[in-house]
Parts: C-alpha cells; structure tokens; sequence
C-alpha cells in the first residue's frame, strides 16, 4: 500500500470497490510512491488471526485502536457502503439528470420532490446528524452549476445552501452545539455560493415569473395562450402546480430573511424577523395544503405510509444518495439516517418558528432577573438547536449584554444599586471583571440544552462561591475594617456588600434551577423524592433570605435618596410589607415543606404496621439498594453543591439527624398547602401583569390544592388503615412539584 499517499488516495484501494482491484492502479505512482498488491498478505494473516487479533505495528496503541477502521465492516469501512464514489459517477449513472425529464409536467412534480424532501434533509440535520449525508445527499446541490437550465430548481438549490450557511454561522459563533461537532462540521461542502445578495435576487425573479404564470391561468384560456406558455401540458392543473412551487419558493426567502434579521446587532432587527416569521408559517401553512393535490394528482397513488414519506405526493424523489457524502464524514463512521418524514418537518421548522417568535418577543429588559425568568420560559418548551443558538447571541454579544450593556452595569443593576454606580471605579479590580465574566458564562450555559445545563450550572457554582471569597477578602484587605462598619457615606463599602449579597442570591439561584432541571430530567427516583425536597426546601429558604436582603438594603437606600416622608406610620407598614418576590418564594418554601411532610406522614404510617417492632419507624424511609447506599444516593444528586458548600452545614449528617428521629406520633401536622394555596391567591394582584407568573402561580395552587386533600386522607385513615391506601407521587400539575395520588389499594 501507499503510505505516503493522500487520504482520498488511500481510500481508493482500501476502501475497495465491488470488483477487485487491478494492480494497475487508476491513481499513477510517483517517483516516491509505488503501489503493491496487498491481497496474499491479507489472505495470509486471515489464516493465522484468531477472532479478536489484529495486526499493528509497535507504536499501535490503545488510543489508536480506538481510531482504527476495521476494513470491509460496512459500519466501520465507509467504502463499503457506497454505491458510487464520486459525485461525476453518480451523473454518469443518470441519478441527477439536467433536465429532469423532457416531460413538463414530470419534471414540475420531480422539482415539487425534490424540494419537499431537501425540507426533511434539513430538519433531519438540525436534529444533530451529518449535513453532508443528509442535505448534501442532493446531488443538485453538490454540482449547482448543472441547474442554471432550470431557473426554479436552480434558484431553489442557491437559497439552500445560503441558508445553510448561515446556520452553520449562528451555531459555530455560539458554540452552543450538543455532545458532537457534526452539526457545524462542512466536510469542505460547496457552502459558499455567489453571495446572499445575487441568491435573494434570483430567487425573486423566478418568483416573479410564477406569479405571472399564476396570474395567465386564472385568466381566459384564450389570452393564457397569448401571454405565455404553461409551465406544464396539463392546462387544468397549472394553477395547483404555481401554487405549490410559490408557497416553497416564499418559505425560503422569508425563512432566509428571518435568519439574517435576528444576526443583526444589538437586536435591532427583531421586529422585522417577525414580520417574516409570520409569513414563513403562512407560507407553510400553504405547503401543508398543497399535499392534497399533490396526492391527487401522483402517478399510480401514495405507494409510501404517511408516517415515513419524505414528500408531499409520497414519490420517492430523484437526485439523491445518502451514502454519496459517507466517505468525507472521517474521522466519525458513517451512520446509518433515519430522514424525518414530510409531516415531521414541516411540524419541526413551525415549532423552530415559534421558537424563533418567542426569542423577537422579548422586550431586551436590562434587568437580570427579568432576562433569567425570561430564558427559563424559554428553555420549557424545549427548543432545538438552532434557535437556542439564537438566543445566545442575542443576550452576549462582543462581551456585553445583548451588545449594549456592560457586564458591570448589569451586576450592579441586578445588585440594587444606584445607575451611577455603574461607572464606579471598583469595576477595574481583577475579581470584579472575572465576576462579569462569570455572569457571561451562565447566560450562555442557560441556552444549551437541559442535560448540558444542569451538569455545566453545577460545576459553576464552585466558581462561584471562589469569586465570593475573592472579592470579600480583595476588598477586606484593602479597605481594612470599613467593610464590616455599616457607615453608608464610605461608597465603596456600600457597592461590595450589595454585590456580595447578590453574588449568594444568584449562586442559589443557580443551586435551585440544579435542583429543579433534575425533576425535567426525571433523574430522582421516586424512593428520593423525600431527599430531594428536603433539600430543595434548605435552598429555597436561603434564596429567599437572600433576595429579602437585597430588596432591604435597595428599599432603604432609595429612601434615603428620596424625601423623607412626615407621616411614620407608613413608613413604618411599607418596612415590615415583604416584597412579592420573596412571598413567591415562601409559596415554594411551604409547597416543598408539606411535599416532605406528606412523605414522612405516608411512610410512618405504613412502617407503623408493618415494622412497629423495629426502634426507628422511619428506618423503611432509608432502605439500601442493591447497587448504592443512601448516603451514596445524596453525594451523586448533591455533591456539586456540596462542594460549593450551598447551603452551609447542609450534609447528608444533617440530613440523616433532622429524619431519623421522625415518627407517625410526633410529627406536627400544619397543613402547609393550605398556606401555599392562600399565597398563591394572594399573589395574583401582585403579578396581574406577568402572564408567565400568573401561570406559574395557577400551577402551584393546583398542586396545593390536590396535594391538601391527600395529606388529610392519609392523616386521617394513614395510622388506622394503612394498608388500605396506596400513594403514589404523580407530576401532573407541575413538573417539579409533585402531586400525591391516594386510591384504595
């Protein structure tokens, strides 16, 4: 073999075709190259390997093993699974023919085809699988000049590939991709094309000329004659086929336009990208429709189930190969795709549609708070990859806040403090730019996906909690004793503690939506669900403590600034009113707390029965699995947060001490829920403008509501008939808070 060879070079022999390969290779040798028949070798090791032996030379290691291609394995040897090898056989074959067909209206329905199914390629590769075997399968697409002679296909196949493009762009400078980098790899595919200006513009011209088409066959078939000629022979047809063409062609230019309005800095064309969003699902609101004709009109009928065709007539379309492109996807084997049917793609870009709607919707508030709340809201309805992406550029751009603000001014703004402030000279400390940076890397960690958040969320906390000590010991050390003096006309002692106690209110912010994106993950067991509120609850007691400390400190200084008010009394009443973010938090506090309760009154009843002579009844709440104990159960759900010491003194320890002494006999019994529910009422004045609130707080009161009921049934009939109930935790009002289901075992 050929060692000195190119890759491409070597593939050739290795890879090897149907038919032996001569041993005149069609790649001529060089002065430094010679080819050699490596076949007697192969045969001769073939004879002495046992199964699980391979050949290596002495550097072959464990590393290169894992990198090693096992030679005619079709899931490993990408040369086995091709049918053509290159581009120019596969024409040579006859699968991209140029034109379509000399029949008119065959090839309007082939071109109408080939569209709907480069749609489903396209969602199939936003759903994480290789662009060149899935979009640049299409054989048009990988030699465009071949299309100019069908200005529709033509145009159709220059947008494609722009539009391509520019994902490829938003995902790269995001860097917000999943586990694997096959979404932004281009296998050096002819992404580039003559420009988005020269694409738009040719698309808009065949757009035009259908439209003028449409406009003659509604006229009189007289004049339709006259004017210009069908775009295919069946005359009573050509209104259905400039239809179907018009509303593809539109979907692309406004999906186009959509992509290339949100890139704009600073948001500045978000307004405009709903405008094209809005006509994007029109337009595939259209496509949809089209179907029916399309299957009225296919040759022999739908031959392919609705759930697995790729177009919109259910034919098989032309041009494509799948394993085309197999042989450019190295270093990764080739894989076996699955295409997403029509249906599913049109379904996927309408939701990416919405997606893309919700991301314009949003006013760009300043306010850290209301951009975190925001971003949450988003991530539940559990959007993909590209306008995840999105979002992420929009919220950090060159370092600052959707471009315009910096990260100080946002820090100090979320922290309660003056707008002067911003401009204070404390910005310019080491550990008050890496705390902006810090805030950076949690907007974009809160645009991945669920799993990639949850994991990366946790690992910051200790970044966190460092970036804490720094600044409390960098300013104790350099301002003395002024910072533990509560002496408000020194400036600089005012500005850190205000940032101190914000820094903590986020980190448990951060340690809370830990915990909660557990619950979307289902990563808890129901048999945890007990170690889980009750630590839950532990976080959000400190939260609220937390946020109550820095709307304390925000309310005092504005009054200070303000006028001073004659009347005391009220002052004194506006001083003891608890802020409604607080209050929303204690809602979840007392959710949570009968959430435990509710556990404990359950399982002490039923271990009343059946283990009353042991000296713990709660000893049935600890049981050991086969596989981990108790205590290796808290370290696996809590051991980043632990480690960022969130909450302090919080251990298993102290788990095991606050539950192990817990009996049906003496447990205090508050109907927490009812508390939950009478503030949940009590909040809707409060947020009457905050839709997302307002729901929020419909949801919590349900789950109080059901959750209620239970507790009182299992109070009253738990210690008399406990065997008569049985209790499961069911997430059907909300998906973190659970509800308890009681029914007659």
């Amino acid at each position: 073999m050929d060692w000195n060879s190119t890759p491409a070079e070597q593939a050739e022999p290795s890879m090897g075709r149907r038919s032996p390969l001569p041993l005149s290779s069609t790649i001529p040798a060089s002065p430094n190259t010679v080819w050699v028949d490596a076949t007697p070798l192969l045969q001769a090791a073939c004879t002495d390997l046992l199964d699980g032996e391979l050949i290596h030379g002495e550097n072959f290691n464990l590393f290169a093993a894992m990198s090693a291609l096992e030679i005619m394995d079709p899931k490993m040897d990408s040369g086995m699974i091709c049918k053509y090898y290159s581009v120019d056989e596969a024409i040579e074959d006859g699968v991209g023919p140029v034109p379509i067909s000399f029949d008119r209206t065959t090839d309007v329905q082939c071109t109408l085809d080939i569209m709907d199914h480069l749609l489903a390629c396209e969602a199939t590769w936003h759903k994480g699988h290789s662009l060149a075997q899935t979009v640049f399968s299409c054989i048009y697409l990988l030699r465009p000049e071949r299309t100019v002679p069908s200005p529709i296909l033509h145009s159709y196949c220059k947008i494609i590939r722009a539009t391509c493009k520019a994902i490829v762009s938003v995902v790269s400078d995001a860097r917000t991709h999943e586990e694997e980098d096959l979404f932004t790899m281009a296998y050096g595919l002819p992404l580039d094309g003559d420009g988005d200006e020269k694409s738009l513009s040719l698309l808009n011209a065949v757009e035009e000329n259908l439209c003028r088409q449409l406009r003659a066959c509604k006229a009189q078939s007289s004049r339709r004659k006259q004017d210009m000629e069908p775009l295919q022979s069946d005359i009573d047809m050509e209104e259905g086929y400039c239809k179907a063409l018009l509303c593809r062609l539109r979907f692309r230019k406004h999906f186009f336009h959509v992509l290339a309005c949100m890139r704009r800095p600073q948001g500045k064309g978000l307004e405009l990208a709903r405008k094209h969003i809005a006509s994007s699902m029109s337009e595939l609101e259209c496509i949809r429709k089209s179907a029916d004709f399309l299957i009225s009109i296919a040759s022999g009928g739908c031959s392919i189930g609705i759930e697995d065709r790729t177009t919109a007539s259910g034919r098989q379309p032309i041009g494509f190969d799948a394993s085309l492109n197999s042989r450019v996807s190295a270093p990764a084997p080739p894989r076996s795709i699955k295409m997403l049917s029509w249906n599913k793609a049109i379904e996927y870009f309408e939701k990416l549609l919405r997606d893309l709607d919700f991301i314009c919707s949003y006013s760009l508030d300043p306010s850290l708070e209301v951009l975190l709340r925001f971003v949450t809201q988003f991530q539940s309805s559990r959007p993909d990859l590209v306008a995840r992406s999105h979002l992420q550029l929009l919220l950090v751009q060159e370092g600052r806040l959707y471009g315009r603000d910096p990260m100080f001014a946002v820090i100090t703004r979320a922290a309660g403090l003056p707008e002067t402030t911003k401009n204070h000279d404390i910005q310019r400390y080491e550990s008050v730019m890496q705390l902006g940076q810090l805030v950076i890397n949690m907007l974009k960690i809160v645009c991945t996906n669920t799993a990639w958040q949850r994991r990366k969320l946790g690992k910051s906390l200790q970044d966190w909690r460092v970036i804490y000590v720094q600044l409390e010991l960098a300013f104790t050390n350099k301002f003395g004793e002024v910072l533990a003096t509560s002496n408000d006309e020194n400036g600089v002692a005012r500005v850190v503690k205000q940032i101190l106690i914000w820094l903590e209110e986020q980190a448990y912010w951060i340690a809370f939506r830990f915990l909660m994106l557990g619950f979307e993950l289902e990563l808890y067991s129901p048999s945890e669900f007990f170690m889980v509120y009750w630590y839950l609850y532990a976080v959000l007691v400190k939260l609220a403590e937390k946020t109550d400390s820095r709307m304390e400190i925000t309310e005092i200084t504005a009054k200070r600034k303000g006028k001073k008010r004659k009347d005391s009394s009220k002052d004194v009443g506006r001083e003891t009113r608890i802020p409604p973010a607080v209050r929303f938090l204690q809602c979840q506090i007392h959710l949570v707390e009968g959430l435990t309760l509710v556990i404990i009154l359950w399982i002490s009843s039923y271990v009343c029965l059946l283990q009353a002579a042991l000296r713990n009844e709660m000893a049935a709440l600890h049981s050991l699995t086969p596989f981990n104990s108790e205590q290796e159960i808290f370290l696996q759900h809590f051991e980043l947060l632990q480690k960022a010491c969130i909450p302090e003194q919080i251990t298993y320890h102290s788990f095991k001490e606050s539950t192990s002494y817990a009996r049906f006999s003496n447990i205090a019994t508050p109907n927490c829920f009812q508390q939950a529910q009478k503030l949940a009422k009590e909040l809707r004045s409060s947020f009457s403008n905050d839709h997302d609130r307002l729901a929020e707080l419909r949801r919590l009161e349900q789950v109080a509501e059901h959750n209620s009921v239970a507790m009182n049934v299992i109070c009253q009939l738990g210690a008399v008939e406990p065997n008569s109930l049985k209790v499961s935790f069911e997430f059907i009002h909300h998906p973190c808070y659970a509800t308890a289901v009681v029914r007659r075992a």
